[in-house]
């Protein structure tokens, strides 16, 4: 097996390396010496010319093959730099070796950060020894329980939001308007960003997103940070309105003007008057209503079923769906002159799997709403294991921010204990998360994906069913998973450590 030392080139090590008599041989040099590694990979966020002097040092003390990695961090406590550029060298390492790698992280050498960024790595991403040396006591290996970096890692992941936003794209601050939309991705920032830039003009807006993904929120977020703030923000959805009253509903009717009609009724329009009218899912509107509404849009003014007069409105209309509409007009399910009367402006909420870094922070902060409710709600106040986050954080949310708020919600509610379990979190996930192809091939990118892991995950599964249902009989096996002869099969077996029998 290769045993391959992995650490951040410190500043203790460039003093070494000078000859600075304090620094004795440096964190790494004293590693080297002190024991036996076939390879030394460093990160180096120094200049080049400085870290490959250290370099030719380095090997001038032991005979051992280095290769330094340069990484351009802003800053050298950047948790979130740290562990990307970390986790890509620790991965790409192990990618082109051809041979199994034994792990070693060097806690010692580098900030404080770097430290911390390869326990985490140790606990959650590989399986990897930590170390540390120093001057007085050499060199020793490091056991950190899991329970205890576990714990740790969400707070010390967590930025402050405004700090991240800050960070990403120069974007502006939030507005209080749009602090009820919780996130810290660089994909909601920006999309924060547009629709600020967009609330203070009275031009439609078109919101796209799957169902789930906080469309209505959003749109009042606009509503409310618009100069209308203090006039109606009515809500329609379509799709809930029998096809034969969807124009008495938006638009209102006289008395009489139908069966059932035993009054005048004003119409969401009228409601709206001043205001915002949200029409949700106005993909799902007939073709008869999306004349009627192309109509009101164009002339800015309603005639209620019954009537024949018309009545001015003023209107800001946001709609939303979770189809792509363009391709609706395409294929002739809504008609054009209307979406581009809607779509001035289109806003995309991407969905929560593509939130990079939003799950652990909704997560937390619904379940302290929903503690902060435990008494309305009857129920004690619980507390979430890191066994039960981490199977929230590695669901891959196909209902969106939904779906995680009303797994939440049952947990909080069902759950007969204080502490919450992995075993109940993964109950709590409707569907099932075990054997969904969903679950497969729409996994989070991160908070410990590994690609490697789950197609291990599955040839593992298909290695072992076609053993058994060949009864151990490897050719047959081999036959059943479609490999060209019985040696492949062993092959496979021996990479991923199934026994033959």
């Amino acid at each position: 097996m290769k045993r391959i030392l992995f650490a951040w080139l410190g500043n203790t090590d460039l003093n070494a390396s000078a000859g600075e008599e304090k620094a004795g041989l440096g964190p790494i040099g004293q590693a080297v010496t002190l024991r036996k590694f076939d390879q030394v990979v460093l990160l180096s966020n120094h200049a080049k010319a400085t870290a490959s002097a250290y370099e030719k040092w380095l090997h001038a003390l032991k005979k051992v093959p280095v290769k330094i990695h340069y990484e351009n961090l802003s800053r050298p406590n950047d948790y979130e730099e740290i562990y990307r550029a970390a986790f890509r060298v620790v991965e790409n390492t192990i990618r082109e070796s051809s041979e199994k790698i034994e792990l070693i992280f060097h806690l010692s050498p580098g900030t404080p950060a770097m430290t911390a960024i390869w326990i985490i790595l140790a606990k959650t991403r590989f399986s990897a020894n930590l170390i540390e040396t120093s001057v007085q006591d050499g060199i020793r290996d490091t056991k950190i329980p899991f329970e205890i970096a576990a714990e740790f890692i969400p707070d010390l992941l967590r930025e402050p939001d405004k700090a991240l936003r800050d960070r990403t794209a120069a974007l502006p601050p939030t507005t209080s308007e749009f602090s009820v939309i919780l996130h810290k991705s660089r994909q909601m920032a920006k999309l924060i960003d547009q629709a600020q830039k967009v609330a203070v003009r009275s031009v439609p807006v078109l919101i796209e997103g799957e169902s789930g993904t906080g469309k209505e929120l959003l749109a009042r977020a606009i509503h409310n940070a618009s100069p209308r703030r203090n006039r109606e923000f009515v809500s329609v959805n379509c799709g809930a309105i029998p096809p034969e009253l969807v124009e008495s509903e938006l638009f209102g009717h006289k008395r009489g003007s139908f069966t059932g009609a035993i009054a005048d009724r004003s119409g969401f329009f009228a409601r709206a008057d001043g205001g915002t009218l949200f029409l949700d899912e106005i993909g799902e509107l007939p073709s008869g209503a999306q004349v009627k509404l192309l109509r009101v849009l164009q002339e800015g003014e309603i005639t209620p079923v019954g009537s024949a007069t018309p009545k001015k409105v003023d209107v800001r209309i946001i709609s939303a769906t979770n189809r792509n509409l363009l391709s609706e007009t395409q294929s002739g399910n809504f008609r054009e002159d209307l979406f581009f009367r809607l779509a001035v402006i289109v806003l995309q909420i991407p969905a929560l799997r593509e939130r990079e870094g939003d799950v652990g922070l909704l997560i937390d902060a619904l379940w302290r709403r929903l503690n902060d409710e435990a008494d309305d709600l009857r129920i004690p106040k619980k507390v979430l294991s890191t066994g039960a986050r981490n199977v929230l954080l590695h669901y891959s949310w196909p209902g969106n921010v939904r779906e995680l708020q009303n797994t939440l919600t049952r947990l909080a509610v069902m759950s007969n204990e204080n502490t919450i379990t992995k075993a109940e979190a993964s109950g709590a996930i409707l569907g099932s998360m075990n054997g969904g192809r969903d679950e497969i091939l729409n996994r989070r990118l991160e908070n410990g994906f590994s690609l490697s892991e789950t197609l291990g995950e599955v040839a593992s599964h298909y290695l072992e069913r076609a053993l058994k249902q060949a009864g151990g009989n490897k050719s047959s096996a081999a036959r059943l998973l479609g490999m060209a002869n019985y040696q492949t099969l062993k092959n496979w077996l021996k990479k991923y450590s199934i026994p033959e029998s």
